[in-house]
């Protein structure tokens, strides 16, 4: 990818260099050239350089790390500045566990978060945001007809990342921020599940804007879940602030699940300074690293429309 490149420059085609070895190219990363980088028809460069990656945006295929499907870290981008996470607000409903996920990895990859809230059509944003309060997360809402100025001027000068389930919007969104994209858009199904529609990552650049820099834009295909086996126990924390201040009250080497009779995140919740659907979603993640929970199926609690992954 080449964030400095104009609209105008060519696109180049180039394979991966034998000495590179095994080295992975994923999208985002900058590479150093040779060959012919006209972008002519047939033309053909070689790719012998990548340059170190200042953030890595990393996922595993699942939570189990007992199992070697479990341990298979996959890079999902390189060197990006922001994680746009896109979410429905109905149709289909919102998913805070798999938002939790990714608020996980951006923190972990160093990145930030940006939640993006589609179909402000369908239903209202309260809830949602309700639980996020704490965290001051930064969000946009979207509505079919709504003007996307805002978003543009957080997207802006960045490389951003996209994820989110399939069903929510995003390749909509992605084709009305970058029109000639023209990314396949799919429908949701009786159950609210949305068909898979983006099959491969690709890096758009923003039309240019009048007072800036346009910025870049990463589309991944829609995902269901989002492993986080690569991330450490202590890490997992980082994705939720607002309870981070109650552990200093935890005893030596507590690991924050409830059968720790001594953990103070119960205390914590108990006195109203964090809501309990928080602790409830920060000990699934706990439960899912160690292969306790399936990462792939939601798990609902009938009394929180919030509820699953």
């Amino acid at each position: 990818m080449f964030p400095d490149a104009g609209p105008d420059s060519p696109t180049v085609t180039a394979m991966r260099a034998r000495e590179l070895g095994r080295k992975s190219v994923v999208v985002g990363d900058r590479v150093g050239l040779v060959g012919d980088t006209s972008g002519a028809a047939g033309a053909l460069a070689r790719i012998v350089r990548i340059t170190e990656r200042r953030s890595v945006l990393r996922r595993t295929a699942e939570d189990d790390a007992t199992t070697a499907e479990g341990r298979l870290e996959r890079v999902v981008v390189a060197n990006a500045d922001q994680l746009v996470i896109v979410s429905a607000l109905a149709d289909p409903p919102p998913r805070t566990g798999f938002i939790d996920r990714c608020l996980v990895a951006a923190y972990d990859a160093g990145i930030e978060p940006l939640l993006c809230l589609t179909k402000a059509d369908l239903a209202g944003p309260e809830t949602v945001l309700g639980y996020y309060t704490e965290l001051e997360l930064p969000y946009v809402l979207i509505r079919p007809d709504s003007d996307l100025a805002a978003l543009r001027a957080l997207l802006a000068g960045r490389v951003s990342v996209m994820v989110g389930h399939s069903g929510v919007g995003k390749s909509t969104l992605v084709n009305r921020l970058v029109p000639e994209a023209d990314r396949a858009v799919g429908t949701v199904s009786a159950i609210g599940r949305g068909r898979h529609t983006s099959t491969s990552a690709v890096a758009l650049g923003l039309p240019p804007l009048a007072d800036g820099e346009p910025g870049w834009i990463i589309d991944t295909p829609g995902v269901r879940s989002f492993g986080l086996a690569h991330v450490s126990a202590e890490s997992l924390l980082h994705g939720f602030p607002d309870l981070v201040e109650a552990t200093v009250d935890c005893p030596a080497n507590c690991q924050h699940t409830a059968e720790e009779a001594d953990c103070a995140l119960d205390a914590w919740v108990a006195a109203g300074k964090a809501d309990p659907r928080r602790l409830a979603s920060y000990r699934r993640l706990l439960a899912s690293r160690s292969g306790e929970g399936d990462p792939r199926e939601p798990e609902r609690n009938p009394g929180d429309p919030l509820a699953g992954s």
